[in-house]
């Protein structure tokens, strides 16, 4: 039994620029996605993520290499792919001159469902989405948020096994991102394979499975959020709050030059390089006699994140 949803092997895609420079947007990527799994595929901006997408959803061919998608392969069978994903781009991609309830409709319809499953789906994903309200406006009065929302909660009528979300939350308020991404977990855990571009680090961190990091159009690290963090990277969060800041204290804990470091008010968080850094920004900031509290955590994946691409363009 195939135990994957999505199999990708030295996927290369190349594109020629105006002034005839070769851009290789994707070079020679290499991961597969579980059944089931929440997949996470990070990268900056122009790193690939788009184009690997667009590769996996038939919407561009590959230069070179293998992806397969539910077992068919998105050259040789790509209809046979279209038939058994959802996907949702960057763009806001609804009807703008059909109300909310008949963008739901139309979609239902045109995806074979009948008026009554229409309807019935249409009510659920309303309900989830809290767009019960917004039924009756045009696409074309929707602001940009709203019109990611109906265009998310669209993908959610339909029964597809695989789902690929191009930052599914962008526009969206901080209760309807939590919303849309509590409903995204329980579609996975149903046995639906989401595979998630994001930019969003700590949505990653708390949504993903498994994730992929990918910069330049290659693969920088991949595994799971635990894994990813400790890549050859013992990064260490430092919390501490003192009864007042001063400027010694200040000038002291830049001293150790952190990775990241933000102050509020007498609360610092820091970010440092290893465990033996951690121990000793605590001796110093012990001795200042200021010190009321302090926590020592593992590094936020943006952290990592941030880390592994300046390792890579060093």
């Amino acid at each position: 039994m195939q135990r994957s949803a999505i199999e990708v092997q030295h996927l290369v895609r190349v594109f020629r620029k105006k002034d005839g420079e070769i851009l290789r947007a994707v070079d020679g990527i290499s991961f597969d996605v579980r059944k089931g799994e929440i997949f996470g595929f990070l990268g900056p901006n122009g790193a690939g993520k788009t184009t690997t997408l667009k590769i996996l959803t038939t919407l561009l061919q590959p230069t070179s290499g293998t992806a397969s998608v539910h077992g068919y392969d998105v050259v040789r069978n790509p209809l046979g792919v279209r038939k058994h994903i959802c996907v949702v781009l960057q763009q806001d991609a609804i009807e703008l001159h059909l109300s909310v309830r008949n963008n739901f409709r139309t979609f239902g319809r045109f995806h074979g469902l009948s008026a009554a499953e229409t309807d019935r789906h249409m009510d659920r994903v309303v309900e989830l989405f809290g767009l019960r309200e917004q039924l009756n406006e045009k696409g074309m009065d929707l602001s940009g948020g709203l019109k990611r929302r109906v265009q998310v909660a669209k993908m959610f009528m339909i029964d597809k096994p695989v789902v690929f979300l191009d930052e599914a939350t962008t526009g969206m308020d901080a209760f309807n991102k939590r919303t849309t991404l509590a409903a995204i977990k329980e579609e996975a855990a149903k046995g639906r394979t989401i595979v998630l571009t994001t930019h969003l680090l700590e949505e990653a961190e708390s949504l993903c499975d498994s994730i992929a990091i990918i910069h330049h159009g290659k693969i920088i690290a991949r595994g799971s959020v635990d894994e990813v963090k400790s890549m050859g990277l013992r990064l260490l969060q430092v919390s501490l709050t003192f009864e007042k800041m001063t400027k010694h204290i200040s000038s002291m804990l830049k001293a150790w030059k952190p990775i990241r470091m933000e102050m509020k008010d007498s609360q610092v968080e820091m970010t440092v390089k290893d465990e033996e850094t951690a121990y000793r920004v605590l001796a110093a900031a012990r001795r200042t006699r200021r010190l009321q509290a302090f926590e020592i955590n593992a590094a936020s994946l943006e952290d990592v994140f941030v880390e592994l691409i300046d390792r890579r363009m060093s």
